[in-house]
């Protein structure tokens, strides 16, 4: 059933030209360069180091790898995380 629900929300996004990340509550990801990863509409830290940050979306786990990675902002829906970052997973 959610399945369709979200086929349906994707097919009224496309028809009426709305951002999808809005549409089906999914997280909107920035990365500036390798040094600064800015990721909206989140749902929760899960784990936070200086080489692995693990965040919570409604569309999966994000996994974050670097080196000396560090929050620099949270708030309800945004996140700014800085430091050598080396790769971006869903899981």
């Amino acid at each position: 059933m959610k399945k369709k629900i979200d086929d349906i929300k994707s097919n009224v996004s496309e028809i009426l030209e709305l951002p999808k990340d809005i549409m089906l509550d999914f997280p909107k990801i920035t990365l500036i360069g390798n040094l600064q990863l800015y990721i909206e509409n989140h749902k929760g830290i899960i784990e936070y180091g200086s080489l692995r940050i693990r965040i919570n979306t409604n569309a999966g786990i994000i996994r974050v790898l670097g080196k000396n990675m560090v929050i620099k902002t949270i708030v309800t829906e945004e996140i700014i995380i800085v430091g050598e970052i080396e790769s971006v997973e869903f899981t």
